[in-house]
């Protein structure tokens, strides 16, 4: 366990890249305790999630990393045994590893579909059946998971089968959850991003597709990481306390019609 018990203890997947590390970034201060998990595949993502926990720690943040693949039995349940190891508590949990493919439903196989489903709803549950106790033990208990405009719209030119029903699925489980938990005053929100810059910005090979994604986007560009970011931070703070059961777009305008 660390030797400094943190103010709050915030779990975030995903937080090797992308609106995970913002996120964690965001939150990284003095008597914040993150648990940053990403999949740790290869040398090259176990370094991206070393150096984002590097830089929380350089803001005052007690930090430390996890790596597993969420959608293998018991890897939820690993997570959280070690986040309540190491800090001794779980205040927020915001579940936002995931992924996006497109695929469309006459090419869709039962494979891809299963490991969206394990790799999203199904982890979700999983973390929060064994962070629950930990929850509702706190005095500020958040829940937040990542969806995605795909589960909202829906177009032949740009399919997303697998993906868009595991988001539908995830935003149906957080519901559940919001209504489970609210009575210890735990909330449980989710935040349904549109087009959003990776953390590499357009390539050469990918302009044309990123260009597309901006003008599709009544707004006028994709989002920055940080765009969402601020929504979650702001759904984990105390100013948020009254808000749960929500599924809130940041998406500049993309599912207005």
């Amino acid at each position: 366990m660390s030797d400094t018990r943190a103010d709050r203890v915030v779990l975030i997947t995903g937080a090797g890249s992308g609106i995970g590390a913002a996120l964690a970034r965001r939150l990284a201060a003095p008597g914040v305790g993150l648990m940053l998990h990403a999949r740790g595949a290869d040398s090259a993502s176990r370094a991206r999630l070393d150096a984002v926990a590097a830089q929380c720690a350089r803001h005052g943040a007690t930090c430390a990393t996890f790596g597993a693949d969420l959608a293998a039995t018991g890897a939820a349940a690993a997570l959280v045994a070690a986040t309540l190891a190491h800090f001794g508590a779980l205040d927020q949990l915001v579940a936002n590893a995931g992924h996006a493919q497109r695929q469309t439903l006459a090419t869709l196989d039962a494979d891809a579909l299963a490991h969206a489903f394990a790799a999203m709803p199904a982890a979700f549950a999983a973390l929060v059946q064994h962070a629950r106790p930990a929850l509702e033990r706190s005095a500020r208990g958040r829940v937040v998971a990542l969806s995605s405009f795909v589960a909202h719209r829906y177009r032949a030119d740009a399919p997303f089968a697998a993906t868009a029903a595991a988001k539908a699925a995830l935003e149906a489980l957080a519901k559940t959850a919001a209504a489970e938990l609210a009575p210890r005053g735990v909330t449980v929100n989710c935040v349904a991003p549109g087009y959003t810059r990776k953390d590499a910005g357009p390539t050469p090979e990918n302009a044309p597709a990123w260009a597309h994604a901006a003008e599709a986007t009544p707004l006028g560009r994709v989002a920055d990481p940080t765009d969402i970011a601020e929504l979650i931070a702001f759904l984990l703070g105390d100013a948020a306390r009254h808000i749960t059961g929500q599924v809130i777009h940041v998406d500049g305008g993309l599912t207005l019609g």
